[in-house]
């Protein structure tokens, strides 16, 4: 049984920890939703490319790396090529992203390319439309890397929320059956139990999502500690080298095929080219990935080197890295397939009933509860079952 005291410091956490994060991650329910379903409301609204229609004898084969870099290319000659993937849904398509200059900057092409001829499908339509729009506000707010982390900050304070929430629940549940709604009492008492039944309900995914958003956040973070304590040690021999010009290039192909040698039973996910943020000044970084639901998220880094076409190394992902990996589709339910997004939307539906139902109890809150002492927290703090804090947000 808690103290009097404790459920008074328990109480002034779990209030403001959510209130303050409470409009936040209601922008981050409204806008995940229909990122859940990305790729099918992209097709609906013709953002997503699709192969050409070509006999069957055709879909098998597949031209070299080169050819399809130099098309990609030709469309925006004065850029160069920084990355370059198979298309996760279709292997027919490649995608080559295409910037200024080796660095990293927001100023990119993407351009899709068919695998089987070499020809330009298509342009993507990078930050254009409401699925872009939906991203970026989930992702960063428009803020760059401040915004990703002031969302992380966000996402912090939300799991403090629902711990704190967690314990003050069963105290100030324990004169009421679990699930009881009062329906003969004030509508805020019903939204009361409506809000703690549901917050309760969906605790587990809500700490799941929170916490695998707070650590995609650090992404960025992450990938530079990585590359400052692990590959920097690799690429030693490498130090104080120009950036190794396109002319000097071997072919892309062959590359890619000492890749493809080394990780066997593995795919493609994406070629970092030499000068990119996930490579160095002398090496195409080939990531490879598996072939099941969980390891095709799992990467493998090979740097090979652009000039010979040699493998340089082959390092393994640390931890963090991995956790960052693992992390991703399951904040958006890319596990299980339809059933699985189904669920997630479902979830994230009554995760904004609870945030939303949160600000309008505390907004309804009698003026003099809180203003009590020290912030409010006297009166959050009392035993009355009506006062009960929810597990989610501390709108109560």
């Amino acid at each position: 049984m808690l103290s009097s005291r404790a459920i008074r410091v328990w109480s002034w956490f779990h209030k403001w920890t959510s209130l303050v994060c409470t409009l936040f991650m209601l922008l981050l329910c409204l806008t995940g939703l229909p990122l859940i379903f990305h790729h099918e409301i992209g097709h609906l609204l013709g953002d997503e490319i699709e192969a050409p229609v070509l006999p069957a004898a055709m879909d098998a084969q597949r031209v070299s790396l080169d050819v399809m870099a130099k098309a990609a290319n030709a469309v925006h000659p004065t850029r160069v090529i920084q990355y370059a993937g198979e298309n996760e849904d279709d292997p027919r398509l490649w995608w080559f992203t295409l910037a200024p200059t080796p660095a990293p900057t927001e100023d990119f092409k993407s351009v899709a390319v068919d695998a089987r001829t070499g020809l330009v499908v298509r342009e993507y339509r990078v930050g254009e439309g409401f699925m872009d729009l939906m991203l970026r506000l989930h992702v960063d707010m428009f803020a760059g890397l401040p915004g990703k982390l002031f969302l992380g900050f966000m996402g912090l304070l939300l799991l403090i929320a629902l711990v704190s929430g967690v314990v003050l629940y069963a105290p100030f549940m324990r004169k009421l059956d679990f699930g009881a709604v009062r329906k003969d009492r004030s509508t805020r008492v019903k939204w009361l139990d409506l809000h703690n039944l549901v917050g309760i309900v969906t605790l587990v995914w809500c700490f799941v999502v929170g916490a695998t958003g707070m650590i995609n956040t650090w992404a960025d973070l992450l990938v530079k500690y990585w590359q400052y304590t692990e590959v920097s040690t690799l690429l030693a021999p490498y130090q104080g080298q120009p950036l190794l010009a396109a002319r000097d290039r071997g072919p892309l192909q062959a590359s890619l095929d000492t890749a493809m040698h080394h990780g066997q039973q593995r795919k493609v996910s994406f070629i970092a080219f030499p000068g990119t943020a996930f490579s160095s000044p002398h090496h195409n970084t080939i990531f490879l990935k598996g072939t099941t639901p969980l390891t095709s998220r799992l990467l493998q880094p090979l740097l090979v080197d652009a000039r010979t076409a040699q493998l340089t190394a082959a390092p393994e992902l640390p931890w963090y890295l991995t956790a960052l990996l693992v992390s991703q589709p399951l904040h958006f339910g890319d596990y299980g397939g339809m059933p699985m997004k189904i669920l997630w939307a479902l979830l994230d539906v009554a995760t904004i009933v609870v945030l939303g139902s949160g600000l309008y109890l505390w907004l309804r809150k009698p003026q003099g509860a809180r203003k009590g002492a020290p912030g409010g927290a006297a009166a959050d703090a009392s035993p009355d079952p009506d006062d009960a804090p929810n597990p989610e947000t501390a709108a109560a």
